[in-house]
């Protein structure tokens, strides 16, 4: 049985996986793909995915009693992010990833 502990160190590692991750992506798929990959809102979840991706590893590194919070802000937007990049051609990763972050940080919310 997973320890608290395990989990946490697991939801920063996938937390970390996705920022990386997910800015390669932007930086290297998208921009230079152009279209659909650099659609406004699709760019802004993007970036709102490794925003929240960063803030929940500040605050489950530092053991902030305020973690639960932001972890469950981060899988809400991790799942939108996901949602998107499901419709756009060449984004697998990005959804894989925040798919693992979206499930980690539910748990650590709860």
């Amino acid at each position: 049985m997973a320890t608290s502990t395990d989990l946490k160190s697991d939801c920063i590692e996938n937390c970390q996986t996705c920022v990386t991750t997910v800015s390669n992506m932007l930086t290297s798929t998208c921009l230079s793909k152009g279209g659909d990959h650099v659609e406004q809102e699709h760019v802004k979840l993007m970036l709102d995915c490794i925003a929240a991706c960063e803030a929940c590893i500040g605050f489950m590194s530092r053991n902030s009693e305020f973690h639960s919070h932001y972890c469950g802000a981060c899988a809400e937007i991790c799942k939108a992010c996901a949602d998107n990049c499901e419709k756009i051609d060449g984004m697998e990763k990005c959804v894989e990833c925040c798919r693992q972050c979206q499930e980690t940080c539910s748990a650590m919310a709860s």
